[in-house]
């Protein structure tokens, strides 16, 4: 294979990289609208739609494998090519988060939600912007980029914390209201590891182009 040719084939899967983002900032918006409106149809579509991401995820790692097989990579070329592996797995884990929230939805069983959702769709739409910018970082190999993204993180944690206490402030006045307000930790959860995931990826961009580790 030509370097030529790999670099076509690497660029083809960049794209299919930040398609297969696309889809999992979808599906992370599609669970926290189904949240708002206790959508159990729209929960259970969620669920079902992810094997679709799933499937995105196995195809890219196959063109990846298929690299391996026809190029013997040089060391810069190999850490590119294991980053791409780590990314997917990464992504295909975040839209598993997002597959938790839609079966929250479900365990509501109807029940309307505790109270009105303000602090939840801001942490998500903030894990997303994390999304979006870390796949741009990785393909542009943007370290600068990719240590503020790790920065951001601290807001999505401030998110988890101040719904934690709210929330426990319910349960604490009225017992009845536990089981809605664990299940809208849950969600935070979820949001809360879904940027940890970005961070991952935030941190292999560093490793790819500087070979520091900054995980530890």
């Amino acid at each position: 294979m030509t370097r030529e040719r790999y670099h076509r084939i690497l660029h083809d899967v960049e794209q299919e990289l930040l398609q297969m983002g696309e889809m999992v900032i979808a599906v992370i918006d599609r669970s926290i609208q189904a949240l708002k409106n206790v959508d159990k149809t729209e929960a259970e579509r969620i669920i079902a739609d992810d094997a679709r991401i799933n499937r995105r995820r196995w195809e890219i790692e196959n063109q990846c494998i298929q690299l391996f097989a026809t190029q013997q990579p040089v060391a810069g070329d190999l850490r590119e090519i294991v980053s791409f592996m780590d990314l997917i797995t990464n992504l295909e884990r975040m839209a598993d988060h997002a597959k938790g929230i839609a079966k929250i939805v479900i365990m509501h069983d109807q029940q309307p939600l505790l109270k009105p959702l303000i602090d939840i769709p801001r942490m998500a739409e903030k894990a997303s912007e994390m999304i979006r910018k870390s796949l741009i970082a990785f393909i542009t190999q943007d370290v600068a980029a990719a240590r503020c993204i790790i920065e951001m993180d601290s807001e999505v944690d401030a998110f988890f914390q101040q719904i934690f206490r709210e929330l426990l402030t319910f349960m604490m006045e009225d017992p009845k209201t536990i089981t809605r307000a664990i299940y809208l930790i849950w969600v935070s959860h979820n949001l809360e590891r879904i940027a940890d995931r970005t961070t991952n990826i935030c941190e292999r961009i560093v490793f790819l182009v500087t070979g520091e580790n900054i995980g530890e």
